[in-house]
């Protein structure tokens, strides 16, 4: 996992080794302190001059300075470093998304993502910075300390031998403790993200039927639950302090009392001053340097859950890739369905259609009606290959659709889909995502041929329009006539709209049907609808009921032949429920 995180590093490596060269040229400074202020107070006691402490003196600032400068770049350095690794690395799992299929989709929950793109990335950054700086910092202060501690008191340091294993046992029996509970809560941070996204998406339902105090008792719940997780997991970590206090308070009145003795009874030949305050100097740099590597344990095993989430993001293999030699075009606009089955995953028990065959010539306007779960919308999925048939065969144009190369075929095949999604920006920005080098007269055409043009017209900036995160200041209605105007810029070889005139009134969605017989006649159109008046004058309907086509033929054929559709027919009709 590590190795493959690694790869986002990139342009970074420099400053990360910058970081790393400095903090060890910072502790080898910082070991070399003490050794010379030992050495000073020893030539103190013995009567040196002032020349000698002034100079000894200044050499002792020079060096704090430089290590002190050391550190500070090396956190700018550490600090590029791990922002930038961490940028790339959402860039990565951003853009790994980007390949999936629908199938890959499933797998995810939204929450989850953002919580994978936001939280797990910043947990992942941060133990980046943390293992840059005190991962390196910390064993090579601990091993340089012991080092001269050993040199500088001689067997006063196997007080270290006692103390360290001590701490050390400590801090990973604390660590290994409070990891559970650490784990526990990225899990609850995706019930928490799905929580704020329901309730944010779903705002009009939940005042609608005035469940605020029942949302903010679920949000509330959730979050307690993620803070009792985290109190439970930092009470655990707060006992480092207390054990690391114990030790140093330990050690250091053993290196008091059997320091001084020794100094006492040795008349300083064995031990003096200047020495014991060395020890108790790297004293400090030692239990530190074990404190500050409990601290690197506790986040890098913390961030290891998130890793293996990044992880999955990232190692996630797209089920729909292109071939090794791929069709570059679309010759028209006919589709085949030749013995067409399709589930939705290997384990699933029911195919969601089976045993599809269809033939529609290019050009022709196809309706499609069906009770809800008939699938309709998968039958047209599979023209754009947002799913695989599980068997059978699609063709596009006489070519099996996994033989294009999937931008081409998609690019040929544009989707309007009943619940339609504008992206925050202007109008112009989001119809010119069918054609991003529309020209404005262009534009304005598309609108008519939608409808569209009026109300864009009324409103005060026109085409400047801004249009909220999810097309939430307009109507249902004004947003799928958008969104067929979009559609219609990109000038395909088959349009499929998805019941995506659900929201307009019968006389409006008679006007836009009538547009693209003039607009785009060679355009083959797939009108999934609920409303037979939608679709009465197509060229062929297809009748779904149960993942299978129940019939096929024109209005008066299926008024003869299919009693599903002669229901239909007459509940809109005779019901009142389509009156025109």
């Amino acid at each position: 996992m590590i190795k493959r995180l690694s790869a986002s590093i990139r342009e970074y490596k420099k400053p990360t080794i910058i970081t790393l060269v400095l903090i060890v040229l910072e502790v080898v400074i910082e070991c070399i302190i003490p050794f010379m202020t030992a050495s000073l107070v020893n030539r103190i006691e013995a009567g040196t001059g002032m020349r000698d402490i002034l100079i000894t003196g200044g050499i002792l600032i020079i060096l704090a300075v430089v290590s002190l400068t050391f550190g500070g770049v090396a956190a700018v350095t550490a600090s590029k470093a791990s922002t930038g690794f961490a940028k790339n690395l959402r860039h990565d799992m951003f853009a790994k998304i980007q390949t999936y299929s629908f199938e890959n989709i499933d797998k995810f929950s939204s929450s989850s993502l953002v919580t994978r793109l936001t939280t797990d990335v910043a947990n992942v950054q941060m133990s980046y910075m943390m293992v840059n700086r005190i991962a390196v910092r910390s064993p090579l202060m601990f091993i340089f300390a012991i080092f001269m501690a050993w040199k500088m008191g001689g067997t006063l340091a196997l007080t270290f031998v006692v103390v360290v294993p001590v701490l050390a046992l400590g801090l990973i029996f604390i660590a290994k403790t409070a990891m559970p509970a650490f784990r526990r809560v990225f899990k609850k941070y995706d019930k928490l993200n799905e929580s704020i996204e329901e309730n944010v998406r779903g705002m009009r339902v939940v005042k609608g039927f005035a469940r605020e105090e029942y949302e903010k008792e679920k949000f509330g719940n959730a979050a307690e639950e993620i803070c009792n997780d985290f109190t439970k997991a930092d009470r655990i970590v707060a006992l480092n302090t207390p054990l690391m206090q114990i030790c140093l308070y330990f050690n250091m009145i053993f290196i008091l009392i059997v320091g001084s003795k020794l100094t006492i009874t040795s008349m300083g030949t064995k031990l003096n001053i200047g020495q014991i305050s060395a020890m108790l100097t790297y004293a400090m740099q030692i239990l530190m340097s074990l404190m500050m590597l409990s601290m690197i344990y506790v986040m890098t095993t913390m961030s290891l859950e998130s890793i293996k989430r990044i992880c999955e993001v990232l190692d996630e293999e797209p089920v729909l890739v292109n071939p090794e030699k791929t069709v570059l075009e679309v010759k028209d606009g006919s589709i085949d369905f030749d013995n067409v089955s399709l589930k939705y995953s290997k384990t699933a028990k029911k195919s969601a259609l089976k045993d599809i065959n269809l033939h529609i010539k290019s050009g022709m306007t196809v309706g499609i009606i069906g009770g809800t779960g008939s699938s309709k919308s998968s039958l047209v999925q599979l023209i754009p290959r947002l799913y695989d048939a599980t068997e059978g065969v699609v063709k596009v144009g006489g070519i099996d659709v996994k033989e294009y190369d999937l931008d081409v075929l998609r690019n040929s095949v544009a989707m309007v889909l009943q619940k339609n999604l504008l992206f925050a920006g202007t109008i112009k920005e989001n119809l010119r995502w069918g054609n991003e080098n529309a020209t404005d007269e262009e534009l304005i055409e598309a609108c008519k041929l939608a409808d569209a043009h009026g109300f864009v017209s009324s409103f005060e900036d026109g085409y400047d329009t801004f249009i909220e995160q999810g097309g939430s200041n307009v109507s249902g209605g004004q947003k799928q006539r958008l969104c067929i105007a979009r559609a219609l810029l990109k000038k395909p070889k088959i349009l499929i709209l998805d019941d995506s005139t659900s929201a307009v009134d019968t006389k409006t969605d008679a006007k836009i049907r009538a547009a693209f017989k003039s607009f785009i006649p060679d355009t083959t159109k797939l009108i999934i609808a609920q409303r037979i008046s939608s679709v009465q004058d197509s060229d062929m309907i297809i009748v779904m009921d149960n993942g299978a086509i129940s019939a096929v033929g024109t209005h008066e054929e299926l008024l003869k032949d299919s009693e599903i559709y002669r229901e239909v027919y007459t509940q809109q009709t005779e019901g009142g429920k389509d009156n025109e």
